[in-house]
């Protein structure tokens, strides 16, 4: 199997990598401390095209694929985490659901302004208390037959682009029913922002991805008409299960881009530090630490193209993007904590990428599935 890059493949990548370091880099560390969501950088990513990446030029994407917005990620996370959690989110879980599932009329209504950037949309799983455990779902949509209104109530907790000034929308799983066999039946329901019943509480205080905008939902006899149904009624589960196998290849990839960026920044450091009279990259201490480094951001990233190719191919992926997410995430906290070692005191000022590396680094062992549910996901997959 070849995982040569095409021309094109090289010419995302470069592009982005060139807007990571002019763009994103000088502007970044400000946000990061304000705690402030980018939106000039987020404003230019649009025109650049990364919001419609993944989807067809007929919905207003660029053409491409999913392994094109994997390549856009790596190169982001590099630079910034908050930059490409944000277009992670906005791609995997905010637009992908309503190309995935939106019937004709939804796609026409929100897929152009979410493909150019213009608008953010939410995944509205994750509940307080219930974490990992989505089929423990609490949220509650009632459909009101004299009105014909689904009437929403309960919350969701940890839902990234769900309050910023251009968030259109958050798509929510609700419990909509009991199957025949007793269980949940569990559907998916489209929520524009500014819906009465529909509150979005302030912004989390986090100890990374400070640049990204993640919030609490609170659904309070939250109204919308019944045609806001997404998808087929009582399939909620099915479908976030296929979203989230997606993403899971989405969030190896940004891994990745950060563990490669540790790399990048320990050479640099380690060319221009003096220790004991010449640059401590000269010693081989440190040598081995950034070629450890370097191997594991390499084979996470064979893990990512892997499972990509996979899905791309029409072939069951499930386990490959288990594998590669939760190999991608190890090896990330792995070479930030090696990383801010090599930085010395230095590592620990947030002036330097390395600190906003290693405060990233751990939400990425818990979002979009924690490191034990990839270990469930391989294991069953198993046969175990």
């Amino acid at each position: 199997m070849d995982f040569r890059l095409s021309e094109e493949q090289e010419a995302l990548r470069e592009s982005v990598r060139e807007f990571a370091r002019e763009v994103v880099a000088p502007a970044i560390a400000e946000h990061y401390e304000q705690h402030t969501f980018p939106y000039e950088i987020i404003r230019q990513m649009g025109k650049m095209g990364l919001f419609g990446l993944p989807f067809p030029e007929e919905h207003g994407g660029m053409g491409g694929d999913y392994f094109a917005l994997c390549l856009a990620l790596e190169e982001l996370a590099r630079v910034d985490s908050s930059v490409a959690i944000t277009l992670e989110a906005a791609v995997s879980l905010g637009a992908m659901p309503i190309y995935r599932f939106g019937t004709d009329e939804q796609q026409a209504q929100w897929l152009p302004k979410l493909l150019s950037g213009e608008a953010l949309a939410g995944f509205g799983l994750t509940e307080p208390g219930f974490g990992s455990d989505a089929g423990g779902t609490q949220t509650r949509a009632v459909l009101d037959e004299k009105t014909n209104e689904w009437v929403i109530n309960g919350s969701k907790a940890f839902i990234t682009n769900s309050g910023t000034d251009i968030t259109a929308l958050v798509t929510v799983t609700a419990v909509t029913g009991t199957k025949s066999d007793g269980s949940k039946e569990l559907s998916t329901i489209i929520v524009p922002s500014g819906t009465p019943g529909f509150s979005v509480a302030p912004g989390y205080s986090k100890v990374g991805w400070t640049a990204s905008d993640t919030h609490e939902l609170i659904f309070d006899d939250c109204r919308v008409p019944a045609e806001n149904l997404l998808g087929q009624r009582g399939r909620g589960f099915a479908q976030f299960l296929r979203i989230l196998d997606e993403g899971r290849i989405a969030i190896a990839a940004l891994a990745v881009g950060l563990a490669q960026g540790c790399v990048d920044e320990s050479i640099k450091y380690a060319k221009e530090r003096q220790a004991f009279g010449q640059p401590i990259g000269n010693y081989q201490a440190i040598q081995f630490k950034i070629a450890d480094m370097e191997l594991k951001a390499h084979t996470a990233r064979l893990a990512y193209y892997d499972a990509a190719a996979r899905m791309l191919a029409g072939e069951p992926f499930k386990r490959q993007a288990a594998i590669a997410k939760l190999h991608a995430s190890t090896i990330a906290v792995d070479n930030a904590r090696e990383a801010t070692q090599i930085h010395g005191g230095y590592g620990f000022m947030n002036e330097y990428p390395v600190a906003r590396f290693w405060r990233d680094a751990k939400i990425l062992e818990i979002g979009e599935g924690t490191s034990e549910v990839q270990r469930m996901v391989i294991a069953r997959d198993l046969g175990m």
